[in-house]
Order: structure tokens, then sequence, then C-alpha cells
């Protein structure tokens, strides 16, 4: 890919570069240590220039589009909370050369095999303590070193199976480690999804620009992964905080690219040492789970009595060696700063060797010719705390950068090192190479640092061909942060020669083999269950409200019977009537977010934005809808929305066992909700234009005009409402589809005989099935609604419990 740009010198490279629009100063990242234009950005940098103004505006959006579309967010925290904001995608990539990247990688591999050696040794014989090469104190003092853990050995033999590490570059072009993040790296599903919207907006020059690929190291490690279950069944599944940690997003969609189960603590329970998630068929081993919070709060029984994310036992299962964990608890140790000042001279003990890629240098403060060394030299330093796992220029109250405090009250640098010396660590102060970002539709440089991940393979340790980029919002290192308002960019390892397409799946040359459905932790089942309810009640109410808001309009007044019988209906929901989009119905739609929010590694995307648009939408009418015709206007609308959702999931949602909780949740509600409006506006005393009122609320004014040639009358509103089971609206038709899921549900969980569920089913059904519309009056709709919270208790302590 080198052509005439390869040689530019300094001049030409900025005459090259004003085609486009001239740098604000040239990033380090596009030179070479004598001025030169480095060869790998050639391409790119001729095509940026090539690119109007409107052209490439156009094209970044697609690539934010994607994102939006996708879904990616990332979770801001600030004094009173967090919010979710869109991911901050930098459209410019960091560019580096494919033989680069193969030394560098060449050092990463190396630094991962040496953690894993220092990690055996401090939860095994100690000899890195005992032999100093490790201070005993720093390791003790370590809140990250758990004893609990010590002398425990993996079943797999390894400690560690998957790592980040943060690298940057120096302005001379040298690299170096700045932090080793082992506890539970984040960041490898997002590169993925940089990766996409780069495709999408240099969708004309990645096919020809020799970009490496990232499924094969993706490929790589979940075929180890499953390797790891051996002979066991033990399914292999993914441990997340839950949906309001910063980078849920990404545990969901990891599980849903590798196919791997996503699972909260609360699923999970250890009995006689063996670890198993509870399913809505009874617990299931789990023989290998990769770890996505930090370790303490894993098992309040030994680690952290007041987590209330954990599982009791977990230790004692590792203890058993009945599953794997990727990392093994106690894995954070070695993110401290400290670790840092001594793995040099552990890598040649270890390793017989020295880094391949160094270190940011570092001195621990608690070693008399190291502080003295710091305290000479603190014009140059930053002076932190030893076990923190923060990277040298996140700047805070806790660090002194060049001798001096940032916010803290004490009086002098020099005094806080004497003081307490063995609790702080100096690190020099380092100036990141820059690489060009749009900002304001100019390139100018921005400080950049790269995150790379490696996974442990039977083969050895593979390195992904590229990682994500934090970009700083300004010159600020401190800034680089995506909470201080950073960036994040792709990576594009660029070969010499052209690069194979390659996906996740490889070609299979054996039988074909259908296997069964995953397993349904009841946790996500229940959360489906409530979905296929809230979605349903939120339309029952909406197509309620439409009813009311179209009489309000017609006769003017509540004081009309029709009109304060409606409002009285919805007054016994809880929806306040005088508001056209009462808060109640909007926390429905919440309700229905939160709960497609804790299944989001088995929600289509397509669902997920049809559910996220249905409750945007209702919070955006609620704030200028007016009530009579433009709140009854505004329902439709709300009714469309909520039919694109419900067409998604009845035409594009694969019949697995989680659609079927999802379809009895609905049928349930939608049965209920009949059954209600039926009770009232049924009831022989109604008010006049009740009857007209229920065929239209359940829709069924066409079906009703066609199925019958007298006047609406009670008998006909209950025939077609309640008793046809061709029609879905009705109760039966309800009943119908809730005693065919679950008797496949039954059947899949391999029940021997009938359950309390399919009994109650049965018999409502059975008892409508053959009752006449005379048969089904007031007070037998309201115990209908009795048994069929019935079933739904059934449900629960059959399956959810």
């Amino acid at each position: 890919m080198q052509d005439e740009a390869d040689t530019m010198t300094p001049d030409a490279l900025s005459r090259f570069l004003a085609g486009y629009k001239p740098l604000a100063g040239v990033a380090d990242e596009l030179k070479r240590p004598d001025g030169s234009l480095r060869p790998v950005w050639a391409s790119l940098m001729r095509y940026l220039a090539g690119q109007s103004a409107e052209t490439l505006a156009r094209a970044f959006a697609r690539g934010d589009q994607y994102l939006h579309d996708t879904g990616v967010y990332f979770r801001q925290y600030t004094g009173t909370g967090s919010t979710v904001r869109d991911w901050p995608l930098s459209h410019v990539p960091v560019v580096i050369d494919g033989a680069e990247w193969a030394a560098l990688a060449d050092g990463i591999a190396q630094r991962a095999e040496l953690l894993e050696r220092v990690m055996a040794d401090l939860y095994g014989p100690g000899n890195l303590v005992r032999d100093g090469f490790l201070p005993a104190d720093l390791v003790a003092q370590n809140p990250e070193w758990l004893r609990p853990i010590v002398n425990i050995r993996p079943r797999s033999g390894n400690f560690l199976h998957f790592l980040a590490f943060e690298i940057g570059r120096s302005p001379d072009g040298s690299w170096f480690v700045l932090g080793d993040r082992t506890q539970a790296p984040s960041g490898a599903g997002f590169a993925l999804e940089n990766r996409m919207a780069s495709s999408r907006v240099f969708h004309d020059l990645m096919p020809k620009a020799n970009v490496e690929r990232l499924a094969g190291f993706f490929r790589s490690f979940r075929d180890a992964m499953n390797g790891l279950r051996g002979d066991n069944d033990g399914r292999v599944a993914i441990l997340t905080p839950g949906q309001h940690t910063d980078t849920y997003y990404e545990h969901a969609y990891i599980a849903r690219y590798l196919g791997f189960s996503l699972l909260e603590c609360e699923d999970l329970k250890v009995q006689d040492g063996r670890l198993s998630v509870r399913t809505i068929n009874g617990p299931e081993p789990v023989g290998v789970l990769w770890r996505r919070l930090d370790s303490r709060f894993a098992d309040p029984l030994e680690l952290d009595e007041t987590s209330a994310l954990g599982t009791p036992g977990m230790v004692s299962a590792l203890r058993a060696g009945a599953m794997d964990m990727v990392n093994c608890l106690g894995s954070g140790v070695l993110e401290a700063r400290a670790l840092m000042a001594f793995l040099p001279r552990i890598s040649q003990h270890l390793m017989g060797a020295p880094l391949k890629l160094p270190n940011i240098a570092t001195w621990w403060c608690g070693q008399p010719t190291e502080r003295a060394y710091v305290l000479n030299n603190l014009e140059r330093m930053m002076i932190g705390p030893a076990q923190s796992t923060k990277l040298p220029f996140d700047i805070d109250a806790t660090t002194a950068l060049g001798g001096k405090f940032r916010g803290t009250a004490h009086s002098s640098v020099a005094d806080w090192i004497e003081r307490e010396g063995a609790t702080l660590v100096g690190q020099e102060a380092v100036t990141l190479s820059t690489t060009p970002a749009m900002i304001d539709g100019k390139l100018a440089p921005r400080p950049m640092v790269v995150r790379v991940f490696a996974a442990r393979t039977p083969e050895g340790w593979a390195v992904m061909p590229g990682g994500y980029a934090r970009i700083g919002r300004s010159g600020d290192p401190a800034a680089l942060a995506m909470q201080a308002g950073g960036s994040v960019a792709d990576v594009w390892v660029m070969a010499d020669q052209p690069v194979v397409p390659d996906t996740l799946s490889k070609t299979d040359s054996g039988p074909f083999l259908r296997r069964l459905p995953g397993l349904l932790p009841a946790r996500a089942a229940d959360n489906l269950f409530w979905l296929g309810r809230y979605v349903e009640r939120a339309e029952g109410g909406v197509r309620v409200l439409r009813a009311y808001h179209l009489r309000l309009e017609e006769y003017g007044r509540r004081t009309v019977p029709l009109v304060n019988g409606l409002g009285q209906f919805l007054d016994g929901f809880g929806i306040d009537p005088e508001e056209p989009i009462p808060a109640t119905l909007l926390g429905q739609f919440d309700a229905s977010v939160i709960c497609a929010s804790k299944v989001r590694d088995r929600f289509s995307t397509d669902g997920w934005n049809a559910l996220n648009d249905l409750s945007a939408t209702g919070h955006d009418l609620a704030t200028r809808v007016l009530p009579g015709d433009d709140a009854a206007r505004a329902m439709s609308v709300l009714l469309r929305k909520i039919a694109g959702f419900s067409g998604l999931v009845h035409d594009n949602m694969f019949r697995f066992l989680g659609w079927r909780f999802l379809t009895l949740g609905r049928a349930l509600e939608r049965a209920d909700q009949m059954a209600s409006v039926l009770s009232v506006f049924a009831d022989p005393d109604v008010v006049g234009g009740g009857f007209d009122a229920a065929i239209e609320i359940g829709d069924s004014v066409m079906t009703h005009r066609r199925r019958y040639s007298v006047e609406t009358n009670r008998d006909t509103v209950i025939d077609v409402l309640a008793l046809d089971r061709d029609n879905p609206r009705s109760i039966l038709f309800q009943l119908d589809r809730m005693r065919e899921e679950e008797a496949r549900l039954a059947e899949l969980s391999g029940m021997a005989e009938m359950g309390e569920a399919s009994r109650r089913i049965l018999m409502l059904q059975t008892a409508l099935a053959v009752s006449g519309p005379e048969a089904i009056s007031t007070r037998r709709l309201r115990r209908i609604r009795r048994e069929l919270a019935a079933i739904s208790e059934a449900l629960t302590a059959q399956y959810l419990s």
C-alpha cells in the first residue's frame, strides 16, 4: 500500500492534507521520528483528503446511526446517579502497521504468561515474597489479594484466560504498558462494535485496506472456553453484575455473539460443591464461568458479607474443582500500580528474559533507595496510591504531578512521601503520542491509549489484531476517559497483503446435528413473562383511553354516564383519565423496557429498538397532547407502535423457551383485561353505549358486524369477546394459546404428569368451551379473573421460583 505519500517530508505532508483541511498540528502517529509520514497512514489520509466535508459528514453519520440503531451505549456516572449516553465514537481510526503489531503482540503474550506465573505463585508457594522479589506488605495490604483463594488450584491448571492491557506510545515511537487489566477486563465487545461502525463509515475503503479481521480471535477464545468444559456436562456462561453496570451492554453483546448464557449471581447456586444455574427445568450445572464482576463481590459467604451481587459458596465450588472461572477470583491483585515496579526483575527470574514490552517506569516508595530517587525527581513524577489500578495520567485529589497536588489538603509532596511512602508509588510522567481525530470538522491531534486484548488458547496466548483506542477530548491526557468526555476509536492493524475474509463460524465437515435449545434461567423467563404482561397491560389501557377520549370529544364532559363509566374504569386501574397520556401508562412502557433490558442477550435489536421507540413516543406525546380528539389520535399512534413490536415478536422471534413465556404473559394479561372490560361494560345494567364500547375496546367492531345481524346486545358481546375461539381478542382464544404453550413447556421439561398450572388452565378452558353466553354472568367474569390470577401463581411456582 505504499505510494508517493510514503516518503513525504513535513512540508509535503501539510500540502498533502491541505486537500481536506489543514491540521492544527501534525499528529505524532502520522510521523516517523524523522518527520516523514508513516507509510501505513498514507491510504487513509489520501482518502480523507479526497472527500468533501459533506461527504465525510454523511459517512460519519452512517457510523453513528449504526451505533444508535444497535443500541450501543455507555453509562455515565454523576454525583446524583447515572445516565445512559450514546457511544462516543471517534470516527478516524488509529492505524498500526502489521509488522509493528506483531512485535507488540509478542510482548503482550509474554506479559500475559508472566502475570499467570506471578498469580500462581501469589496464591501458591509464595516464592516471590520469600525470595525478596516482592515485599510481603505490598501483597498482604492489597485489598484484591484474597486469602480464601490461597492454595486453590484451578481445574484447568491456569488462573488467567482473558486479559487486557493499556498501552501507549511515546512521541519517539516506542510503546510501553500503562496498566494491566486482569480482574474482569471489559471492552472486547465494544471493539467489535467500533469495527462494525467503522465498516459503515469507510465502506468503500476498508475492503481494500488490508485491515486484519477480529473474528478469528473471538472464535479461538470461544473454542477455548468450550474446551475448558472437558468431558463435563456443565454449560459455559458469562456472569454479569446486572444492567446497572457501565459495561452491561457489552456483556449482553458478547453473550449473543459467542452463544453463551448471560447470568447474574441470583441465577446461580452452589450445592454439594457444584455450581448450577436455576432454570425453568430445575438446576443445571455450570462448568465454565466468565466472570465480569469484581472478585470480592462474588461470594458473600467467604469474601465480602455485604455483597448483594454474589453467590454464596462460589469459592467452595472453585476449591472443589467443580468449575473453571475466567479469570480466577483474586486476579485483581495483579492490577496494582506498585506491581509494575517489580515486574522487570520478576520477568528475568520467572521467564529468563527481560520484558519485551516494557511498562511505564515505576518506583515503590516503601524502599529507601527508590523513595530517595522519587524525591529527587518530583518534577517529572506522578505520585499516587500504590494499590490503585488507575492509569498514570488519571490525576485526582489522591495524586500529585510534577511535585504539585490537585485539590488535596497535604501541605508538601515530600512530607507526604516521607510519612506515607509505603502506600505510594512514583511513576514517570509520560507524554502520550497523539493521533488524528475529527474535531469540529477539522483534523486535530489528540492523545491516545490503546486497549489490547489477549486470550488463552490451547496453542498459547492469542492477541486480538486491534482493540480500541481511547482518544482525549483535548490535549490533556486526564481527559481520555469517557466519563471525562473522551471518545473511542477503532484500531486498524494493516497487513502488507490482502486479508482473507474470516467469520466466527468455521466450516464443519462433520455430520449435521440439530442442537436442543439452550438453558433458560428462571430469572430470564420471569422477565420475559412480565415483559409480555406489561406490554399487553399497556395496550389494554391505551384502548380504553382512546374510547374515553373519543367520547369525551363527542359529548364534551365527563358527566355523561358512559364517559364517566370509562373514567371510573380507568381510575380502578390507577390510570388518571384527566391526564391525556397518564403517568401510569408511561410507567408500564418503562417497565417493559426494564424487563427487556434484563434479557438483552435474548432479545433482537429490532425488538429492543421497537420497544424503546414505543416508550420514547409515549413520553414525547405526554408533553404536548390535549384531551379529546388530540389524545385519541395519540392513542392510535401508540397502538400502531405496540402492534409493530408485537409483530416483530410474533413473526421474527425464534420459538424457544423464552418466547413461550413471553407469549404466556401476553395471553394471560389479555384474558384478564378482557374479563375486566366485560365485567363492567357487558354488565346487564351497563349505561347506554357500553356494549359498543366493549366491542370497540376489544378491537372487534368489524368482526361483530359480519357475525351478527342483530344490534349489539350482551349475548353477542360475550360470544365474540369471551367464547369465540377464532377471535384473538377473546378469553377462550387466550386460554387455548396458554394451554398449548404450557403443554410444550411441560414436554420440554420432561414432566411425567400434569402440573398445577396445566390443571388450572385446562379446567378454565373446558368450562368456557362448554358454556354459552347466557352462562357468563358478571359474577362469573369476576371469578374468571381470580382463576387467571391463580394460573399466574401456579406458573410462577412451577417454572419461575
